[in-house]
């Protein structure tokens, strides 16, 4: 027996918009937003995911402790520039792995949306499957570890010195 083909229609879930202001210097490149993210309509909105800690660390901040509209403002005011890879997909659940029939966002429009842009940082294997095609943009790029809970072999002080060199790379810390 084969499986069903996939409908690429059926149940689509729809990314976040990106949060990229003209000034942004560094792009954090995630996949696509988990369960508790899409509910919440907040990038890395898990209680678990290690995003804002790590970014309250190298910043010397309480990001968590700010409503996610001030989160926003605070990493774009900084530079900071965030977006997923995929504008959709199908998926149950929220791992990487579970991604079907994923529709790439217009990563092209990255030098129009931000002039400035100095690195793409993709956060985890799956967002760094388009790594050629940051490139091709002539944008240099790096893989980062990944903030996800799922990422339990990587230390939160590991992730955080790869998570540092990248701010540094591109001048925001």
């Amino acid at each position: 027996m084969s499986a069903a083909p996939i409908d690429a229609h059926a149940d689509r879930l729809q990314g976040l918009p990106p949060a990229i202001s003209r000034d942004c210097r560094l792009l954090i490149l995630g996949s696509f937003p988990g369960v508790a993210s899409l509910l919440a309509q907040q990038y890395y909105g898990h209680p678990r995911n290690q995003f804002w800690p790590l970014l309250g660390a190298i910043w010397g901040l309480d990001l968590l402790a700010l409503p996610y509209p001030q989160r926003l403002h605070e990493v774009q005011s900084r530079g900071l520039g965030l977006w997923d890879v995929y504008a959709s997909c199908q998926r149950q659940g929220s791992l990487d792995s579970a991604i079907l029939a994923p529709a790439l966002n217009p990563l092209d429009t990255l030098r129009h949306r931000a002039p400035g842009l100095q690195l793409v940082a993709h956060n985890g294997g799956e967002s760094a499957r388009v790594m050629h095609a940051m490139r091709a943009l002539g944008l240099p790029v790096v893989k980062l570890p990944s903030s996800s809970p799922a990422n339990a072999s990587w230390s939160f002080d590991r992730k955080l010195a790869a998570w540092r060199a990248a701010f540094e790379q591109a001048g925001l810390c």
